[in-house]
């Protein structure tokens, strides 16, 4: 077949197999001079039952070992028996796929999986040179030309297109994971950048230190730039800023944030403050005449109320005394001084300018129409925005930022569980930083739980209703478990900790367990693809954003050498410190 993608010639066969387990075969090389050029992570084709099928496989390990033996056939006249040196070399590799010549009516067909395990003796020969060429555009070309995420280029040959299937890697859940300085931002530029190419895209990156801000800057923005409001935002918020008012928090979450677990007199408060908030709706939804929702809310429905309201039924509580057994008398009420701190807490919260997102809103944040209007504004793309939207959370205070992600991740979640199926347009929400608010459940306090709740339902139903998630994280051993498992696809950077690797390793099938070993080896923009969303295991050198984050580490040394202190740059950095805004 003169069409075929892999055409081997005697010159390219490396030897025999020489022995086969479950997930790896052995290759006794009798072709010396190809260890010279055989590498970790190259290909190697086995024949396989036909002339039209070969096995295709990753080098694992290439050993050589040279012992002594006996020469008995130059054996001299005095029956003197020489010593001379054996070579044997081995490669072991994994086997990831079948490639065939011809598949019924098509041709030049590559699946992943080996049909059957190659029998000992059968001829292997190394991909490369123009059989590498050819084999590796074959990958990308099997991508129908809709479903393509152009990357960047297999590092096995710089001339192949590395091409993901861009369904694929959306629509089942995927982690970016990589050290820092590695270019995991890039890569997620990289990522928006093609999304942004599309007609229609639906993304909303989670962006915990303001980095991707540049890619809504410039003359050609590639996404639309929002703001969780700070402290300096609460007086003249821009069309920019986010609120998300407490009433949008369910129970659960609100507690939280308020309720002292350890405290005696919890539950007492837990359900005071449970029972006012669902009055306190039912009074909203009564005074609009909403007839058709008071049947079936519920205390999580993210119905609108007051504040001041919720907190002048606990005094109340907390000071009401009642008749005493003896006319005239009055004694303690039930929840007298039991909710004290409960209140006090709440108070401090309501207090805190940095939590004014939350608990000091616009007016407009308690219109019961309101939460159409966010929405909306996150969901279109229309009128000139972007379809790719970028929220900031640099200045959301840390023991609060996953109730904060956790909040908005639920109700984007909801919305789509909600809608009509016909009407649903996917959603991907890019965790980044995912270790901050997403921790391991062992080690998760109840805000982080709480987080996690919304997330991991995400993980484990969101395919169902047009939601995925886009996890990137320095620190895979610090993320959920569940999370993490959920993902079917991973662009793995640079890892240089243990721990970290060993996170990935085992989310990997246990027969490509041997390719993260190359993890802390990778240069900056290099990294394995791994997943539904490519056939080939591979590693990748990604393509340069158009326009880069503005995530760059700072040179220390140029910049010492170089650059003078600014002088006045301390006492303006306490002052916006002091003012909580820059």
């Amino acid at each position: 077949m003169t069409n075929a993608a892999l055409q081997f010639t005697e010159a390219d066969r490396l030897g025999r197999v020489a022995a086969v387990d479950t997930s790896r075969v052995l290759i006794s090389v009798e072709e010396h001079q190809h260890m010279t050029t055989i590498a970790v992570g190259n290909l190697v084709a086995i024949q396989g039952r036909t002339t039209n099928e070969f096995l295709i496989g990753l080098v694992e390990k290439a050993s050589r070992t040279v012992t002594e033996k006996l020469l008995i056939d130059e054996t001299d006249e005095g029956g003197n028996i020489p010593t001379g040196e054996t070579q044997e070399d081995f490669i072991k590799i994994v086997l990831i796929g079948t490639y065939r010549t011809i598949d019924g009516n098509a041709s030049n067909t590559f699946k992943r999986g080996a049909d059957s395990f190659p029998q000992v003796d059968r001829d292997c020969f190394q991909v490369s040179g123009p059989n590498l060429q050819r084999f590796m555009n074959l990958l990308s070309a099997k991508v129908k030309e809709g479903e393509r995420l152009t990357l960047g280029h297999f590092i096995a040959d710089e001339s192949a297109i590395a091409i993901a299937n861009g369904d694929k890697f959306f629509q089942r859940h995927a982690a970016i994971l990589g050290s820092t300085g590695s270019g995991k931002s890039w890569a997620v530029a990289l990522m928006l950048e093609r999304a942004a190419a599309l007609k229609a895209p639906n993304l909303i990156v989670f962006d915990m230190h303001g980095e991707y801000s540049t890619l809504c800057q410039g003359t050609t923005p590639t996404a639309e730039q929002y703001r969780i409001a700070g402290p300096g935002d609460l007086d003249a918020p821009d069309d920019h800023c986010l609120f998300l008012p407490y009433w949008l928090l369910n129970r659960e979450e609100m507690l939280a944030m308020i309720l002292d677990r350890s405290d005696d007199n919890a539950p007492n408060q837990a359900a005071r403050f449970t029972e006012h908030v669902r009055a306190l709706k039912e009074k909203t939804l009564t005074g609009l005449g909403k007839q058709d929702v008071l049947p079936t809310f519920t205390v999580d429905s993210p119905i609108p109320y007051s504040i001041s309201d919720l907190l002048s039924l606990l005094h109340t509580d907390n000071i009401q005394r009642v008749d005493g057994a003896k006319a005239g008398t009055d004694k303690a009420g039930p929840w007298y001084d039991k909710l004290t701190r409960f209140i006090v807490r709440m108070n401090a919260k309501i207090d805190d300018r940095r939590c004014g997102f939350m608990f000091q809103p616009p007016q407009t944040c308690l219109a019961y129409d309101w939460l159409n209007t966010l929405l909306a504004q996150l969901f279109s793309a229309g009128d000139g925005k972007k379809g790719v939207k970028i929220i900031d959370f640099s200045e959301v205070p840390s023991d609060i930022l996953p109730i904060v992600t956790g909040v908005l991740a639920r109700l984007l979640y909801s919305v789509q569980f909600w809608m009509e199926p016909s009407s649903r347009h996917p959603l991907t929400i890019v965790c980044d930083e995912a270790h901050l608010y997403l921790p391991v459940r062992d080690a998760a306090e109840a805000a982080e739980k709480r987080a996690l709740e919304s997330f991991e339902r995400i993980a484990k139903e969101g395919r169902k209703y047009g939601v995925s998630l886009l996890v990137v994280s320095q620190r895979p051993s610090d993320v959920s478990r569940t999370i993490l498992s959920q993902c079917n696809n991973f662009l793995v950077l640079r890892l240089t900790n243990d721990q970290d690797q060993n996170v990935v390793k085992r989310l990997m099938p246990e027969s490509m367990g041997g390719l993260t070993d190359i993890l802390p080896l990778l240069d900056t923009g290099e990294a394995l693809l791994l997943g539904d969303s490519i056939l080939l295991p591979t590693r990748i050198r990604l393509d340069k954003p158009t326009i880069e984050p503005a995530s760059a580490t700072r040179q220390f040394w140029t910049e010492w050498a170089t650059q003078e202190p600014k002088v006045d740059a301390v006492s303006k950095a306490v002052e916006a410190l002091r003012r909580q805004t820059r």
